[in-house]
């Protein structure tokens, strides 16, 4: 019992602290006890405390966690990984570029090679072309895009006008009272009355006239000629008409009634006076106006008075243009009906407040259809010879407009579709090749209609006939291009680099790309003698699977005097620096040996195995590359001979050889491009070194 007090703890002993050891313990008891006491007592509430405050540094740190957990459990990277001063792009195609070298080129599906970030081998785009994209066919297609060739095109320019229609000032007359009396007969008592020339309108008594009558009546009794004469001037100035006269003289007595005859065939626009009323010399009877021509006068914007005759001369009538512009007109009451007239008169001066120049037109009036006071639609169709912009375009720009196709209408035009405007500058999207459009800056003239009332631009400058335009979809592609540039996946050339590790989106081979067509269209762009020196040549003699415009327009080489076509920029340096095999090479396509002609090598697929390149014999720009290596690399490279990555890459074809190792085994590869994926699989790779190192020479060229 004893004992049990003396080991148990808690036992009741006379201590008043409570923090001290029991008396009785010694040894690891007291040791024991000591940190029951201290850890598993007295700190056992501060452990709920200190999970709390662990679980709140983890959730406020979140991030700064994860970041050293990435950090720590990141792979290590080579000196050629992402985040350096390196970036990776496509030789064939320099605007695709991408951040990392697992991707591969979009457009030709090669492996990307490696260049400093900030260095670029682009060319400068040329004068006149604001950008330049790919499109793949399957885009094309989804996207609807159309094209059409630029050709001349019978336009007009239209003003439209609204007038209305008024009398024709020049037909209007007034007649009035030419002697003093009385109206005792009114034949023509209504307004709006229709009149012949010669009716008798009204019949006037005037005693004054009776005078006149009488003394000329005297005269031709006495036989007196100047008298007779005098008085028959006196009766015309009057308005009696020499049948009258003659009728006086015959009777032998004077008439005291006046018959007032119309001057004109029209119709009664206002009646002054009635019967029985009394009127002075020169007082209003009647207004008369003829209807057969009417006027229609309009408000034309003085945007569009550079459209209209500058000049007009000071002329009577309607003759006032030396070429009138032709007009059409159409009326609320005959929708249906067209009347045809001219451009007669422009005011001198612009209305301040409409800003509007009020213009005239003379039509005919067939049936008096054309009622003055009615509405009209006025259409003015100004001919191209008219328009100052296409008659300077005849001294800026010879090779497009000539005099004879102006003067017969025709217009080198683009579809109002195909047109973008900036605000800054107008737009057309120019296909160069089969999915390849550049965005070129034109110079257009004023907008004009053309068959079927279908709006045409006039090209003054920046196109010429012949050339392929988007029509539908040039929208798409220019904002596409223009505010979305990362749109790498969708168009082929965009520069965006991918920031990830995943890859594009895989270009969906659904719409397969017109080969034929495409290099057509590139040799097209070749003068005539020049594209017939390339359909005989039809391959380049460097890249000897490589058909002549497959790649773009052919570069035009002279070596010794002879004319020889490479695919690209890549292939000028070659076949300038061994320019005899060149010509060997040229000259043996020409003369149609095997595989000169007969379409197209296939060329593998970058996904499939390819057999090395086929070679005829040691080539002196590959001895030179690997003659840059030491002994035994060269020994080595030269057992080799291919590349591991790229099997129908020669080793030196690129330049010197690239050695790195691999599992401790020496691996030559074509240029530093191919280092990512022959490092990706080390055992694959060095079981491709050594299938290549067991081919003999004659049983590569197979």
């Amino acid at each position: 019992m004893a004992d049990k007090e003396h080991l148990d703890p808690t036992a009741d002993f006379d201590d008043e602290g409570g923090l001290r050891a029991p008396p009785g313990l010694t040894g690891w008891r007291k040791a024991w006890w000591w940190f029951d006491f201290i850890i598993l007592v007295k700190l056992a509430r501060l452990r709920f405390i200190a999970v709390l405050a662990a679980i709140g540094i983890v959730i406020t740190q979140w991030e700064l966690l994860s970041a050293h957990y990435d950090k720590w459990t990141r792979p290590a990277l080579t000196a050629e990984g992402v985040g350096g001063d390196v970036e990776w792009f496509c030789p064939m195609h320099p605007s695709v570029v991408r951040d990392n070298s697992k991707e591969k080129c979009p457009i030709c599906f090669m492996p990307l090679s490696k260049r400093k970030k900030g260095e670029t081998n682009e060319e400068a785009l040329p004068a006149g072309i604001v950008n330049r994209v790919q499109l793949s066919p399957y885009r094309v297609v989804l996207a609807g895009i159309h094209t059409i060739r630029v050709d001349y095109q019978a336009l007009s320019k239209e003003i439209t006008a609204v007038g209305y229609v008024e009398f024709n000032e020049r037909e209007v007359k007034n007649v009035s009272a030419r002697v003093k009396g009385r109206i005792d007969t009114l034949n023509v008592n209504e307004t709006g009355q229709m009149v012949d020339k010669g009716e008798v309108l009204a019949s006037l008594y005037s005693p004054e006239l009776n005078v006149t009558m009488q003394n000329l009546v005297d005269a031709q009794k006495r036989g007196n000629r100047e008298l007779v004469e005098s008085g028959r001037h006196k009766l015309d100035l009057l308005g009696i008409s020499d049948d009258q006269i003659d009728e006086v003289l015959k009777a032998g007595k004077g008439n005291s009634h006046l018959k007032i005859r119309s001057p004109m065939a029209g119709h009664v626009i206002k009646k002054y006076v009635r019967e029985g009323q009394y009127v002075d010399e020169g007082t209003p009877l009647y207004d008369l106006a003829d209807l057969s021509t009417v006027w229609i006068q309009s408000q034309i914007y003085e945007d569009d008075l550079a459209f209209l005759p500058a000049e007009q001369a000071h002329k009577p009538g309607p003759e006032k243009f030396d070429n009138p512009l032709q007009v059409t007109a159409t009326t609320r009451a005959y929708p249906d009906e067209e009347f045809q007239g001219l451009l007669t008169f422009i005011y001198p001066h612009v209305d301040q407040q409409t800003r509007t120049v009020t213009v005239r037109f003379e039509l005919k009036n067939p049936g008096h259809r054309l009622r003055p006071g009615t509405t009209a639609n006025v259409r003015i169709k100004v001919r191209p010879r008219e328009i100052r912009a296409l008659v300077q375009a005849l001294q800026t720009n010879p090779e497009v407009y000539k005099v004879d196709e102006l003067d017969q209408g025709l217009v080198a035009a683009v579809p109002e579709a195909s047109v973008i405007d900036t605000g800054s500058q107008t737009i057309v999207y120019r296909q160069t090749l089969p999915g390849v459009y550049e965005g070129v800056r034109v110079d257009l003239g004023p907008r004009m209609s053309g068959p079927d009332d279908v709006p045409y631009f006039p090209v003054l400058r920046g196109l010429v006939p012949g050339e392929i335009v988007v029509t539908a979809g040039s929208f798409l592609v220019d904002a596409e291009t223009r505010l979305n540039p990362a749109a790498g996946s969708i168009y082929f050339g965009g520069s965006s680099g991918s920031k990830s590790d995943s890859g594009g989106s895989t270009v969906r081979p659904t719409t397969p790309e017109d080969t034929d067509a495409k290099i057509n269209q590139a040799l097209a762009r070749l003068s005539d003698k020049d594209r017939k020196v390339a359909e005989q040549q039809q391959f380049c003699p460097i890249i000897a699977d490589s058909r002549l415009g497959s790649m773009g327009v052919p570069i035009k080489l002279v070596i010794d005097d002879e004319p020889v076509f490479v695919c690209c920029d890549g292939c000028k340096k070659a076949a300038q620096e061994n320019g005899k095999e060149t010509l060997a090479k040229v000259k043996k396509r020409k003369s149609g040996r095997p595989g000169s002609s007969g379409g197209t090598s296939p060329a593998a697929s970058p996904q499939q195995p390819t057999h090395p390149a086929r070679e005829t014999g040691p080539d002196a720009k590959i001895q030179a590359a690997l003659a840059n290596l030491p002994a035994a690399d060269q020994a080595l490279a030269v057992k080799q001979r291919f590349c591991v990555v790229l099997p129908k890459s020669r080793l030196g074809s690129m330049g010197p050889p690239v050695k790195m190792m691999v599992a401790g085994q020496p691996v030559f590869l074509c240029c530093e491009a191919c280092e990512e994926e022959a490092l990706a699989d080390p055992a694959a790779t060095l079981k491709k070194v050594e299938k290549l190192k067991q081919l003999s020479p004659s049983q590569s060229k197979d």
